[in-house]
């Protein structure tokens, strides 16, 4: 009777636990994505959004992490807007690629030792490795940039909540990686995850649980090369007019003399 009993309660707690997983479906969406202008200015931009049931479920501690990603942002010379209590859009811009690497690498992997309580929810957080490269080639107008973005996300394979596990990350975490370019982008075939393209923007879904690798090629203008160019057409544009449409003074100068003498 008392195994009876213990099959009867593990099912319910099987039950109970799918329940949860489908009453949390869609609890969290997060987009990420890099927009680049030029080869001298962009930003990219976080889109965080929670929802109810999450929120009423795990409390404070998600609320003190947006706050944390709110401050981070303005270490970064970023921008937070703050939608609603449960949603923030987050842009940091960069100048160029080594920016982008430094300002986006630092947000993700950047450790607060202080003892705030925002401070002390981050560290309560699953931990995450992100690594971003961006290389270019300057090609005189053009520049070729080469993205390569490795998210190690296995740490959430499954979410938990003071020691107890909930459910499979993947049944409430939309997370998605975005690359938006003036010309569009290439993406690299040897990759984990296969992108969606519209118009000009590839999106990559990113796995919880698994290591995402991602690689794109674009390009991009380069406004110094272009500058240097309009500078040279400019100058040759002027010796052209100067001495298509302009008589010589040593000319001039000539034919007066000759006229003075006769």
């Amino acid at each position: 009777m008392s195994q009876l009993v213990k099959n009867f309660s593990k099912r319910i707690g099987l039950v109970c636990i799918l329940l949860l997983a489908s009453l949390l479906t869609g609890c969290v969406d997060y987009d990420l994505g890099v927009n680049l202008n030029n080869a001298n200015y962009g930003q990219f931009v976080q889109h965080i959004k929670l929802g109810e049931k999450l929120t009423s479920f795990s409390g404070d501690s998600v609320y003190e992490w947006l706050d944390s990603i709110e401050r981070r942002a303005k270490e970064l010379e970023g921008k937070a807007q703050r939608i609603s209590q449960e949603e923030v859009i987050v842009t940091i811009p960069f100048s160029n690629g080594r920016e982008l690497q430094r300002k986006y690498n630092t947000f993700f992997n950047s450790k607060n030792n202080s003892k705030s309580r925002s401070a002390k929810a981050e560290s309560e957080l699953p931990k995450i490795e992100s690594n971003l490269q961006l290389s270019q080639s300057n090609f005189l107008l053009l520049v070729r940039d080469r993205l390569i973005y490795d998210l190690d996300l296995r740490s959430l394979a499954l979410i938990s909540s003071k020691g107890n596990v909930l459910t499979n990350a993947g049944s409430i975490l939309d997370l998605e990686f975005n690359l938006n370019a003036p010309w569009g982008a290439n993406s690299i075939q040897n990759e984990s995850i296969e992108p969606l393209k519209n118009n000009k923007q590839l999106s990559w879904k990113l796995k919880p649980g698994q290591l995402n690798h991602i690689e794109a090629v674009f390009w991009l203008p380069s406004p110094m090369g272009i500058g240097t160019l309009l500078i040279v057409l400019f100058i040759v544009l002027g010796f052209y007019l100067r001495y298509s449409f302009m008589p010589d003074p040593r000319v001039q100068f000539s034919s007066e003399e000759l006229g003075v003498k006769s």
